[in-house]
C-alpha cells in the first residue's frame, strides 16, 4: 500500500469525519479495512485505518483488536510507522498510524529501479530493525512484503499490520484463512502451521531479494505455482550481491528451524552499514512472572523504549545506548538476544534445561545461527589471464576463417552462417525452456521428445529476433565495406574485412548471447589446455590459409552468380 502525498479535500464539499479525524482522501485498502489520509485540526496528518464490519462485527472482533493495539501501541522505533490513535469501541472503529509520505517498496522499484550497492544493505539493516521492533513487543507483523514498506527516500518504514497478531495467543488464529500474499508467506503458514519469528524473518528475506531483484525471487505466475516453490526453497536469487545474498538464502531455507534469528541477520548487517558498530549489551533474563504473553493486556505496562540501534546521526541518550566494550565484541551466548527491551522473548538456557511452569516457550528465536549459513555462496572463480588470452586467440582465428570463407564463396557462406545463427539461437532458447521446467517440476523422461515436438515453434519463436541480429551484423559488414571502399581497398581486402566484421557483430550484436552460450560450450573447455587450444588454432588458421591461397588462384566465386554484384554485368547479361 503506497502513501503518496494528496491533495487537499475541495473546500467546497462536506468532509466526514472518524472519531474527531478529517478524511481528507483514500490512500489505500486492505483486507481489515480502508485507509485515509486524515487530520485533526490543528494537528499531524495521519494514516487513519476504517475498519471493515466484519472484521468488528462482534464484541469478541473488538475485544480482540483492542488487545492487538494495545500491544501494537508499544512498539516505538523509526523503521515502523507506528500507532498514534485508536478506537476499537467506537461507532465506526479506527485505527491511525503515523503517515509516510512515499512510494511503496513495490511501486518505487517498478519506477526507480532496484535498490542497488550500499543503499540496499541500508534497506536490509532497516527493515530487519523495523521487524525486530514488532518482535520485542510480543507481536508478529506476518504480513512483510513490498507493498508495506514505505520508501521514505531511501529508508523503508514497516506499516500496515492488518494481519499482525498477539504471539503465541490461540484464540487469534483463523482457521483455514491464508492470511498473506503468496511469495512472501514462509512455507510453515502455507502448510496451516502457526506463524513464528521465523515466518517474519522468510518475508523479510523475500521483500528484500524484492527490493535488490526488483522481482520476486520466486517468481511470477499462478498462484498455485509460486507456492509450491514456496514450499520447496526453489529462489532465485541471481544478481545480489554475494555475502547479502548468502544471507537472504539462508532466511529463505523451508525448514524455520533452520532460518537464521534477527539477531543474526543484524550482527551480520549492522557493521555492513556502519563499520565499527557493536551490538548493545544482553539483559539479564526477566523473572518468570513478568513473562507473559501478551503483555499488552496490562493497561499499566511501561512504555518501552525505542528498539532502534542503527546509527541516525544524532547521538543517543546515555541511557538508551551503553557504550560498546573496548576490543573485539564478544560472541552473545547461544540462544541470547540483542534487543534491550525484549522482555517477552526469554533465553533457553543450556541445552536439556526444563522451561519453569509458566514459562512461555519462544519458538525460533533463540537458535544460534551456524556461521556456514551466512556465508556467501560461491563466486565463479574469473579464469586466469592465459586462459583468456587463448579463448580470445581462439575466437579471433574463428573470426578469420569465417572472413576467408566470406571472401571466397560470398553467397554460401552469408546465407549458411545465417542458418547457423538461426539454428543456435533456436537450440538456446529450447535449453532454457527444459531448463526452466526442469527447474519447476524436476526431471521427466519425456524432457528429451519433448524438445523435438517443441522445435518448429522454438524456431519460429526465435526468428523475429534472429532477423533483428541478422540485420545488425549486415549493418556492420556493409559499414566496413564502405570504410575500406573509401581507402581503395582491393575486392578481396574488403570481403574479408567485411567478413571478420560479420562474424564479430554476430557474436556481439543484441540476441548474440544466444548464440554466444551454445559456442561458449566448445570454446572454453578448448581453451582451458594449452594442447587443445593449439591444435584448434593451427586448424581454424590453417582452413583459413587454404581458403586464401584458393582465393588467390581462383579469383572470388560468386555462384550461383557469375559476376560480382553492381559490376556492370550480372549472370552474364551485358547491360547494353
Amino acid at each position: 500500500m503506497s502513501n503518496p502525498p494528496a491533495p487537499e479535500a475541495p473546500r467546497d464539499r462536506v468532509t466526514a469525519t472518524v472519531g474527531g479525524y478529517e478524511l481528507l482522501t483514500r490512500i489505500g485498502e486492505g483486507g481489515m479495512g480502508v485507509v485515509h489520509l486524515a487530520r485533526r485540526p490543528g494537528g499531524d496528518r495521519v494514516a487513519l485505518k476504517v475498519l471493515r464490519p466484519h472484521i468488528v462485527g462482534d464484541e469478541e472482533a473488538r475485544a480482540r483488536l483492542a488487545r492487538e493495539v494495545s500491544s501494537l501501541a508499544r512498539i516505538s522505533s523509526r523503521w515502523v510507522a507506528e500507532i498514534v490513535d485508536a478506537d476499537p469501541w467506537g461507532p465506526v472503529p479506527y485505527v491511525a498510524t503515523r503517515y509516510v509520505p512515499g512510494l511503496s517498496l513495490h511501486d518505487h522499484v517498478h519506477e526507480e529501479g532496484p535498490v542497488e550497492g550500499p543503499d540496499l544493505l541500508w534497506f536490509a539493516a532497516c527493515l530487519a530493525e523495523g521487524v525486530a521492533s514488532v518482535h520485542a513487543a510480543g507481536v508478529l507483523h506476518r504480513d512483510v512484503k513490498p507493498s508495506n514498506v514505505i520508501m521514505e527516500g531511501r529508508t523503508p518504514i514497516l506499516i500496515d499490520f492488518g494481519l499482525a497478531r498477539v504471539a503465541d495467543d490461540p484464540r487469534l488464529t483463523h482457521t483455514g484463512w491464508l492470511l498473506g500474499t503468496p511469495g512472501y508467506l514462509a512455507p510453515e503458514i502455507l502448510y496451516g502451521d502457526d506463524a513464528t519469528a521465523a515466518s517474519d524473518v522468510h518475508s523479510w528475506a523475500a521483500t528484500v531479494a524484492y527490493a535488490g531483484l526488483a522481482r520476486p525471487p520466486f517468481g511470477r505466475g499462478p498462484s498455485m505455482a509460486i507456492m509450491d516453490r514456496v514450499r520447496r526453497g526453489e529462489h532465485d536469487l541471481t544478481g545480489l550481491p554475494p555475502g547479502l545474498g548468502g544471507l537472504v538464502a539462508a532466511a529463505l531455507h523451508p525448514e524455520p528451524a533452520q532460518r537464521p534469528d534477527l539477531a543474526a541477520i543484524l550482527g551480520w548487517l549492522r557493521p555492513q552499514v556502519a563499520p565499527g558498530t557493536r551490538p548493545a549489551p544482553v539483559p539479564p533474563p526477566a523473572p518468570p512472572e513478568q513473562e507473559t504473553l501478551p503483555l499488552a493486556a496490562d493497561p499499566q505496562a511501561p512504555a518501552l523504549r525505542p528498539t532502534d540501534v542503527l546509527p541516525t546521526g544524532t547521538p543517543a541518550p546515555p541511557d538508551a545506548r551503553p557504550a560498546p566494550p573496548a576490543g573485539p565484541p564478544p560472541a552473545p551466548p547461544r540462544g541470547t538476544r540483542l534487543y534491550p527491551d525484549e522482555a517477552t522473548l526469554v533465553d533457553p538456557g543450556p541445552p536439556g534445561r526444563e522451561d519453569p511452569p509458566g514459562r512461555p516457550h519462544d519458538t525460533g528465536l533463540e537458535r544460534e545461527l551456524d556461521p556456514a549459513e551466512l556465508a556467501p555462496p560461491p563466486v565463479p572463480a574469473r579464469p586466469p589471464l592465459g586462459e583468456r588470452l587463448r579463448r580470445g586467440v581462439l575466437l579471433a582465428a574463428a573470426a578469420l576463417l569465417v572472413g576467408a570463407a566470406l571472401t571466397a564463396f560470398p553467397w554460401p557462406t552469408t546465407v549458411l552462417s545465417c542458418v547457423v545463427v538461426w539454428l543456435l539461437r533456436s537450440g538456446s532458447l529450447a535449453a532454457t525452456a527444459v531448463g526452466e521446467r526442469r527447474r519447476l517440476r524436476g526431471r521427466r523422461w519425456y524432457d528429451g521428445p519433448q524438445v523435438i515436438f517443441r522445435a518448429p515453434w522454438e524456431l519460429l519463436r526465435s526468428l523475429p529476433a534472429t532477423i533483428c541480429l541478422l540485420l545488425w551484423a549486415a549493418g556492420i559488414a556493409v559499414a566496413a565495406a564502405l570504410l575500406c571502399y573509401a581507402f581503395a581497398a582491393s575486392q578481396e581486402t574488403t570481403l574479408l574485412v567485411s567478413g571478420i566484421a560479420w562474424a564479430v557483430a554476430l557474436w556481439t550484436g543484441p540476441g548474440g548471447s544466444r548464440l554466444r552460450s551454445p559456442l561458449g560450450r566448445v570454446v572454453t573447455p578448448v581453451a582451458r589446455g594449452w594442447q587443445a587450444w593449439l591444435a584448434a588454432v593451427v586448424v581454424l588458421v590453417g582452413l583459413a590459409a587454404a581458403l586464401g591461397l584458393l582465393v588467390a588462384r581462383d579469383g572470388v566465386d560468386w555462384a550461383p552468380g557469375q559476376q560480382r554484384p553492381l559490376s556492370g554485368t550480372v549472370l552474364g547479361t551485358d547491360p547494353r
